[in-house]
């Protein structure tokens, strides 16, 4: 089987939406991982369907599958990076991501995209370790359930940092429905798995895999032959266990030289299966 490739918005944006869609469908990648943004599909401008509608047909013409990321900076908070998240003290503040994510939600299940991944986020200093897991199951819940009443995939990113860091933590929430966004690179950081392992592992409940290079133990997303990971091995991997979904490189950093890291990481990718 051949393995399917994307590339992520956060990595173009200091490109208009459908600019950004033409590089990544000329380089020839199979679909795009949509960062929902203030720039890029904004999930909160009063138009949301019908802008969704558009990028649509949009990613039809263009040939492109899809996956929803959520992890815009400041889309929720100006003042604030990623908050409010699902385990911010604040109930009206939890109350906004999860409104967040369920649009998300909506906008995937327009653009029949194949899941939506989501973090769970950051506690602040003072908050009670054991209310912030009891907030976040009850987002996951109400998520989860939103998503499957849309039949939408709702997968879960362990993030380095944040209350779920770790594939063990994802796993200890044992939620029905709830599926995997696996970042391989942060397999890396945390150094709990090699990430090719990581991939066999929790082979039967990825919802969604992203992939970069990285240095081990630093959360920094570098683009192909500049960190650690072992590229190959991780495709050889998504390969044995035949992952149909897209791989979606994720190059948050790199949106100044898009135009070259669209192109030159599908490149050394391929290179990778010759």
């Amino acid at each position: 089987m051949s393995l399917r490739f994307a590339y992520n918005t956060n990595g173009a944006a200091n490109h208009r939406l459908d600019d950004a869609l033409d590089l990544i469908a000329e380089a020839g990648y199979d679909g795009v991982a949509l960062t929902l943004d203030i720039h890029h599909l904004d999930p909160f401008a009063a138009s949301w369907a019908q802008d969704a509608e558009r990028v649509r047909g949009r990613l039809y013409t263009l040939g492109l599958g899809s996956v929803i990321e959520t992890g815009a900076r400041f889309l929720l908070d100006p003042r604030a990076k990623h908050e409010p998240t699902l385990v911010t003290a604040d109930a009206a503040g939890r109350a906004r991501r999860v409104a967040f994510l369920q649009r998300a939600i909506d906008i995937a299940a327009i653009l029949g995209s194949e899941a939506v991944s989501f973090w769970a986020g950051v506690p602040k200093p003072g908050v009670d370790p054991e209310a912030a897991k009891g907030w976040l199951r009850a987002g996951l819940e109400e998520v989860v359930t939103y998503a499957a009443e849309r039949r939408v995939v709702a997968a879960l990113e362990p993030e380095p940092g944040m209350l779920i860091e770790t594939l063990d933590d994802y796993a200890a929430l044992d939620l029905p429905g709830l599926r995997l966004a696996l970042d391989t690179g942060h397999c890396l950081v945390t150094q709990e798995r090699e990430p090719a392992a990581a991939v066999r592992e929790f082979a039967d409940r990825l919802g969604t895999v992203a992939i970069e290079d990285m240095a081990r133990g630093t959360h920094i997303h570098l683009p192909f032959g500049e960190g650690d990971m072992d590229v190959a091995g991780v495709l050889d991997a998504l390969e044995a266990i035949r992952f149909s979904k897209l791989v979606c490189v994720e190059l948050s950093r790199e949106s100044h030289r898009a135009d070259r890291m669209i192109p030159d990481s599908l490149r050394y990718l391929r290179e990778c299966r010759r």
